[in-house]
């Protein structure tokens, strides 16, 4: 029985000097860092907006289609009224875009801002420029698999007294 034991206490120190080598070893390995510089690669940031409050975003269920697009607006344009499929994240470039939403409501986005579009026909909206010079938007939707970017929408009657 002796024999069995001193064996049993061999493994276990045979096993404790080749964790303690392996410990010991790693020492001298050069440890991966957490950041690495890069190389051959330049960065343009097109566009930069601050949202008035925290942004919701919500993707749409099953496979989307991400779709980048610039979009121009010249003074006195509209987008006419429309809805979309999937949300929209949108960065107001330069000018100043003005949008009545379906409640009739007017949000004002000036330059440097940042806003989303909510999904669905009950968030029909239109956006304007009532400036003098160019409205460039920079968006991102987030839109169901094979949608259309926007589909078109009765006009909203926010005339006196509505």
């Amino acid at each position: 029985m002796g024999n069995g034991v001193q064996r049993v206490r061999q493994n276990r120190l045979g096993r404790a000097f080749v964790v303690a080598g392996c410990v010991a070893a790693l020492a001298f390995v050069p440890t991966a860092a957490g950041a690495t510089p890069g190389s051959g690669v330049t960065a343009t940031v097109v566009a930069k907006g601050t949202s008035a409050g925290k942004l919701k975003v919500k993707a749409p269920k099953g496979r989307a289609d991400v779709t980048f697009r610039t979009i121009t607006i010249e003074p006195g344009g509209s987008t006419g009224w429309h809805t979309h499929s999937g949300q929209l994240i949108a960065v107001v470039k330069s000018g100043t875009l003005t949008r009545t939403l379906d409640d009739c409501s007017v949000e004002v986005s000036p330059a440097g801002t940042s806003f989303i579009e909510p999904s669905g026909k009950k968030h029909r909206h239109v956006g304007r420029n009532l400036g003098t010079e160019p409205v460039v938007l920079w968006v991102t939707y987030l839109l169901p698999e094979g949608s259309e970017l926007s589909d078109d929408a009765d006009a909203v009657d926010c005339g006196p007294g509505k």
